[in-house]
């Protein structure tokens, strides 16, 4: 008996030596691991990587790649959280008569960019300079002050904006960023290298180097990612149901792109107005994101969605085919509209053509078209922040209406901005979609940040996958 007794306890002690064994190469396998190259495709392929470059058009991807190689002085967080990025501290002027117009940023010291050249507080203000040139910036010390002609108390969250990030330009048109990567090689709209900075002021990344195919569609990029021939793809809003179906994880934000309709001009008579109103209420948001969008996004009344701001449900999405009917049959004669769409968007076709027969049930005539001079286009606006008032400000310019001015901030007065960027009749919201994403097995610590942005920076591959 004795004898069985030990060899019993001989044998436990032997499986509870390889459990703790187990779990501390279970722990020693879960820590990030440096080097290895990170394969990445997008949809976008843009022509330039200046963030100032205006005549590139806005979209995530084009932001993402910003924030690869350089660095904004203010950043953004969940809920438009404000946070340091190069500026360490920053401060408004205050008084009766100076109050949010004068801006201080204090710089952090031993930022260095990528060619070796010390941050600096000209360099700064020249960055600045390039993307808001009305704007009056100077330099005191190792700190930017930026003078407005009125105050503007959202200015630091629209310094966090992609375009604003500080970039040294040189003559003959290189650009050098802080950022935790930087250019290896850049062949415009087709491919980008980048290499790890050694001496990134936050720590070096886990990755040695991200290679970015662009322009590449949707299908090709998944059918790459099956095949084992890249590591981080786009997924669009059709595809997201069949690939979550099949077996492979989406990764997505929060709803932060708007698809709306943007009427070219104001409307003309109050016969015009019943007209917008009527197709407003003829929209079948719900079908819309049922089967056209196979059930992704939320249908959206409002411009911002809730998540931002807490109130976007007070917007009526549902439609309203009586009153639409109603407000139809209230005028004699109603012209034949022509709606516009992005030949290279199959989802803005689809949806130009859903619209067209809504408004049909309505009594109302929409032709489809991928001509410029339509009267009305489908739009796919990213929001430019996750600050509401900036994303309110931004989709405001993309619809051709002025920037409503956040006086103070509040949640009331945002409702008020919104609501009357929507009494206009120029835009007409349809749905928030979120960004979405699938990433091979690999891809350690990464998911997308809620307004859809990567982390790059902090993500690791596992050492099968590093070594190619």
């Amino acid at each position: 008996m004795k004898r069985f007794a030990w060899r019993w306890l001989v044998i436990c002690s032997l499986v509870v030596g390889v459990a703790v064994a187990g779990t501390a190469a279970a722990g020693v396998e879960a820590r990030p691991r440096y080097g290895g190259t990170l394969r990445v495709a997008m949809h976008a392929a843009p022509a330039s990587l200046d963030p100032a470059d205006s005549t590139q058009a806005d979209s995530f991807a084009r932001r993402n790649l910003t924030f690869l190689l350089f660095e904004t002085l203010v950043t953004a967080g969940a809920g438009g959280r404000l946070h340091p990025g190069l500026a360490s501290s920053w401060q408004a002027s205050s008084g009766p008569t100076l109050e949010n117009q004068r801006w201080q940023f204090q710089l952090r010291h031993k930022v260095k960019f990528h060619d070796q050249t010390a941050l600096t507080a000209e360099l700064v203000a020249a960055s600045l300079r390039v993307a808001n040139p009305g704007w009056k910036i100077v330099t005191e010390t190792d700190s930017v002050v930026i003078e407005l002609e009125a105050a503007d108390p959202e200015l630091p969250a629209e310094l966090a904006l992609p375009r604003n990030a500080i970039v040294k330009r040189t003559a003959d048109g290189k650009l050098s960023g802080t950022g935790p990567f930087h250019i290896s090689d850049w062949q415009p709209g087709k491919k980008l290298i980048l290499a790890a900075s050694e001496d990134y002021w936050k720590g070096r990344p886990y990755l040695d180097v991200i290679e970015i195919e662009m322009g590449r569609s949707f299908h090709d990029q998944w059918m790459a990612l099956e095949l084992g021939r890249t590591d981080l793809v786009e997924v669009s809003a059709e595809q997201s149901h069949r690939v979550a179906s099949e077996g492979r994880p989406v990764a997505a934000s929060e709803p932060v792109e708007l698809i709306a309709l943007l009427f070219a001009h104001d409307a003309q008579s109050p016969v015009e107005k019943s007209l917008r109103d009527a197709l407003a209420l003829s929209l079948d948001r719900g079908s819309i994101r049922s089967v056209l969008l196979q059930g992704t996004g939320q249908p959206a009344g409002g411009i911002l969605p809730d998540w931002m701001t807490g109130y976007g449900f007070v917007f009526p999405a549902d439609a309203d085919l009586a009153r639409a009917r109603h407000e139809r049959e209230d005028v004699k004669v109603a012209p034949a509209w022509t709606i516009g769409y992005d030949p290279g968007d199959s989802i803005s076709h689809l949806l130009a053509e859903r619209i067209a027969l809504n408004a049909r049930d309505a009594g109302l005539t929409l032709q489809p078209t991928t001509a410029a001079t339509a009267d009305l286009r489908v739009a796919r606006i990213p929001l430019a922040s996750s600050d509401p008032w900036i994303a309110l400000s931004e989709v405001a310019a993309a619809a051709g209406l002025v920037r409503p001015a956040a006086h103070g901030g509040s949640v009331e007065e945002l409702y008020a901005a919104e609501q009357s960027i929507l009494a206009t009749q120029r835009i007409i919201p349809l749905v928030h979609l979120p960004a979405a994403y699938a990433a091979s097995a690999s891809l350690r610590d990464w998911k997308p940040s809620v307004d859809g942005s990567w982390d790059l920076a902090n993500i690791w591959l596992e050492p099968e996958t590093g070594i190619r």
